[in-house]
């Protein structure tokens, strides 16, 4: 049974689905709806015009579904997503997206969102992504399925980050990461493959090897690193070398983080 706490605000309009629980002094805003079985614990802020899926846990003092922090939004009537199975814990913050950036924020299931952590204005999150402890991505970042943030890292607006990354603590990342790559330091190097990623989601030992050839390709080959990406795509039979290449041969708004 859906269990509402007596000091809880849900204003009219909202929509509690069945079996939800939303906690002491959480206020619900009028264009939220939430699944089924989701949490929202006390003292957490869910407004604006904000779906949240089946089963997330929204922790306390966590906002989300506030307004940009865009000095150019005017108050247009823009959305939140939030994926199922998510868990978003204490003090993150989760924002709507803004016209000009499509008047979409978007987070994909089964990610987890740690304290602190923020989701700025038209930023689109994959299935499965976890931000680390004050781990912040900027408004219009793409960030793809499987994707680690280390804590206390920051994203810069309209970075695209590939599928299976992983980005180090302590990290300001200002341009693209290749699928499945490594990021660490203080200005985000890339340093090699997510290895231990790739071993982790069982990928195939032929696919790590091609990845491992293909970086080095890209690193060490003749030519830009644009015509090596082309050569590669050209070449290779390998689905994870093709996702990479596609990536990195598609529109992007940044450059590259690129192998030393």
């Amino acid at each position: 049974m859906t269990q509402i706490h007596p000091s809880a605000i849900v204003e009219p309009g909202a929509v509690i689905g069945e079996g939800c629980t939303v906690g002491p002094f959480a206020i619900i805003g009028p264009e939220v709806t939430l699944g089924r079985g989701v949490v929202v614990k006390s003292h957490a802020v869910v407004t604006g015009w904000t779906e949240v899926g089946d089963e997330t846990v929204i922790f306390p003092f966590a906002c989300v579904g506030e307004v940009p922090q865009d000095l150019k939004y005017r108050g247009e009537r823009t959305r939140l997503i939030v994926g199922a199975r998510c868990r978003i814990r204490e003090g993150a913050t989760l924002n709507t997206g803004t016209e000009g950036g499509g008047g979409l924020t978007q987070i994909g299931d089964d990610c987890l969102l740690m304290t602190g952590a923020h989701v700025g204005h038209d930023a689109r999150l994959g299935d499965r992504v976890i931000l680390a402890n004050q781990a912040a991505i900027a408004g219009h970042c793409q960030i793809g399925d499987d994707v680690i943030v280390g804590g206390l890292s920051g994203v810069h607006q309209w970075v695209r980050v590939g599928r299976g990354a992983i980005i180090g603590a302590v990290t300001m990342v200002t341009n693209d990461v290749l699928p499945h790559g490594l990021v660490q330091g203080p200005r985000g190097d890339l340093d090699g493959l997510n290895l231990v990623g790739l071993k982790r989601r069982g990928v195939d030992r032929a696919e790590i090897t091609a990845l491992r050839a293909a970086y080095q390709m890209l690193a060490q080959g003749e030519g830009t690193f644009l015509d090596r990406a082309r050569r590669l795509a050209e070449e290779t039979d390998s689905t994870h070398v093709r996702e990479m290449t596609d990536f990195i041969l598609s529109a992007s708004d940044r450059s590259f983080l690129t192998p030393k």
